[in-house]
């Protein structure tokens, strides 16, 4: 069994391409490679280039492979459906090119990397309720019906470009509670799309990580991870916020300082047989980047000091 650690642009306060604070992308691979990934995510669609030209230069100049490209989009409403799929599309074209760098395949991996993370993202009436099971508002049968077709639709475009994707419960998007990811992995089949957990957004909701790694075991194909600031969260959890916004007051911190248990975490995944690749998130404002690569080596070091591999 084997267990390698990757990073993702939102340790650097990447969510919005068209926030105005973020970071030049470049940066971002820079950091990365010096905080000793060997892989990074591609971010939200429109941050990296898709320019396989472009990326895969500075990919290879930095040392990196991509470990997954991702849909962070509305998945509700249908009139977003067309161009939903065309960033599929544009995503996995890039993510599969022959020009760009590659992971190896873990023993016992199920599918190969790169993969595609998908989310749900966009409701103000989800975003201000996040981590918020009791007074989240929650879909009709038929509305849930829609939902999982336009997820369905995206994880089986993605399948013709030979790319595995994993679905992603989001805090503040409509898949996030324990019911919502239950329904989830009840409507659609493993043999379509896979599960990414991340242990933040599950204890954000009110979900035990190591229990829901173990429950889910069968359907996971790749991991996040991050950490929550207890005392930060739980003011959020009082306030009328976006996610994102609580985020940038802190919600998240670096892996070991806040209320997660990682060797807990390491235990359930060796107990499961994970093998595959994890990559650390750590949400914030953009305006908070000078820290970030601070913040991510210390991650990287904590873990690594828990008997994680990079």
């Amino acid at each position: 069994m084997s267990m390698s650690i990757c990073g993702a642009p939102a340790s650097w306060g990447v969510d919005d391409p068209k926030n105005p604070y973020l970071p030049p992308w470049r940066k971002v691979l820079s950091e990365a490679s010096e905080a000793g990934y060997r892989a990074i995510e591609l971010g939200p669609y429109g941050y990296l280039p898709i320019d396989v030209d472009i990326v895969s230069e500075e990919l290879e100049k930095n040392g990196l492979a991509i470990v997954a490209g991702t849909i962070f989009h509305d998945l509700v409403d249908p009139a977003n459906q067309e161009s939903v799929l065309a960033a599929v599309d544009d995503i996995c074209r890039l993510i599969t090119d022959p020009k760009m760098p590659k992971l190896p395949v873990h023993e016992g991996q199920k599918f190969p990397t790169p993969y595609m993370t998908v989310m749900d993202w966009g409701h103000d009436e989800r975003d201000y309720n996040a981590g918020h099971p009791d007074r989240a508002p929650r879909m009709n049968d038929v509305e849930w019906a829609a939902f999982i077709a336009n997820i369905r639709a995206v994880c089986e475009r993605a399948n013709t470009w030979g790319v595995r994707p994993v679905i992603h419960p989001h805090a503040g998007g409509y898949l996030e509670f324990s019911d919502e990811i239950e329904k989830l992995v009840r409507d659609i089949p493993y043999e379509i799309a896979g599960l990414c957990l991340d242990t933040g957004h599950l204890y954000y909701s009110g979900m035990d990580p190591a229990e829901y790694l173990k429950k889910y075991a069968d359907r996971i194909d790749y991991i996040h991870f991050k950490d929550v600031n207890r005392k930060v969260y739980e003011e959020v959890l009082d306030e009328h916020i976006r996610f994102f916004e609580g985020c940038g007051k802190g919600s998240m911190c670096p892996i070991g300082t806040g209320a997660l248990d990682y060797p807990e975490i390491r235990k359930t995944l060796e107990e499961i047989g994970y093998s595959g690749y994890i990559t650390i998130e750590q949400e914030r404002d953009p305006r908070n980047q000078e820290t970030s690569l601070r913040d991510v080596k210390a991650s990287v070091e904590y873990l690594k000091s828990v008997g994680y591999e990079i």
